[in-house]
């Protein structure tokens, strides 16, 4: 038995493969997508129900409501600003373990980790998006290829 090597041998075979591989992508994108809208979603009403407004004194997104990635990065910068002049410009690890100011410092640092966290999570929601139009358009692409 001959093996047949001309161009048209297994085109339906790879035609059926990147329209599948293609179908996948696309599910794998809109599942990303979904999955960063959730994230978004979640984390922005985490956020608002704490009812936090940034201080008129910060550099950023003062008066504002805490409810997105801006106001979170916002108030964090403000909690260390008014943390180092309540504690003479000493963080928490170099504040002497009996110094009752090393409680401020623990607490503000423990407000500005949970608030980076918020704004952490968004930029992975974006990226999550982003990634899943990539693989939508991906997707696209190879079930455009498929049909020919």
């Amino acid at each position: 038995m001959a093996t047949d090597y001309s161009p048209e041998a297994g085109t339906a075979e790879v035609n059926t493969t990147a329209r599948t591989m293609g179908i996948l992508s696309i599910v794998a994108g809109i599942i990303m997508i979904l999955a960063a809208g959730l994230t978004w979603f979640v984390v922005t009403d985490q956020l608002a129900a704490e009812n936090i407004t940034v201080p008129p004194d910060a550099a950023c997104a003062a008066g504002d409501s805490v409810d997105g990635p801006i106001g979170a990065y916002c108030m964090a910068d403000i909690i260390n600003t008014h943390s180092l002049e309540s504690t003479n410009g000493l963080t928490y690890a170099e504040l002497d373990r009996d110094d009752p100011l090393r409680d401020v410092a623990q607490n503000a640092s423990f407000l500005r980790a949970s608030l980076f966290t918020s704004v952490v999570a968004y930029g992975v929601a974006a990226m999550a998006a982003g990634i899943g139009l990539v693989f939508i358009l991906l997707g696209v692409g190879l079930t455009a290829v498929a049909k020919r």
